[in-house]
């Protein structure tokens, strides 16, 4: 791996402050994946075993209401999605649909498993990165549902889902 990929992945929110061996030896085993404009990551409802890093592309989370996929946001090249899957253990609440062709980095439990056992502490920062990203995403829902509450979500309600 170069040591611009490692420099572009250590700014990164999941990949932020790990060391360039650490993350070496955490992505000797990941996956790249490619996914083509229109395809799914994962759908909602399936079985979450990964969450992925997307290295290039566009994608969108969309979520099933009454016959329709709802956008509830976008991602870009350095945003993470499907992290829920490596801590609740839930199916997955959400599909994420790729807006552009995509490649991304899938990072399982397993891999998380042997950083444990390499080097705990860039295991704890990993760990402490997925938190802080999950904290994130949770105060702009608790301010979306606040704002419902309020009658005030005229600029950010989900829009049905066009792939363009």
């Amino acid at each position: 791996m170069d040591s611009q990929h490692i420099e572009r992945l250590q700014n990164t929110p999941v990949f932020g402050a790990l060391s360039a061996d650490a993350l070496e030896f955490l992505l000797a085993r990941t996956r790249l994946v490619a996914v083509p404009l229109g395809a799914y990551f994962f759908r909602e409802g399936e079985p979450a075993r990964s969450m992925f890093v997307l290295e290039a592309g566009r994608a969108a989370v969309v979520k099933g209401w009454q016959g329709a996929e709802l956008l509830m946001r976008e991602f870009d090249a350095g945003d993470c999605f499907g992290e829920m899957a490596l801590m609740d253990l839930f199916p997955r609440s959400a599909s994420i649909r790729a807006l552009a062709d995509c490649s991304a980095i899938e990072l399982t439990a397993d891999d998380l498993l042997r950083l444990y056992e390499h080097d705990l502490e860039q295991f704890t920062l990993v760990q402490m990165n997925i938190g802080r990203e999950v904290c994130r995403r949770l105060r702009a829902t608790d301010e979306l549902l606040f704002r419902a509450r309020m009658g005030d979500l005229a600029d950010s309600a989900p829009a049905p889902f066009r792939a363009t």
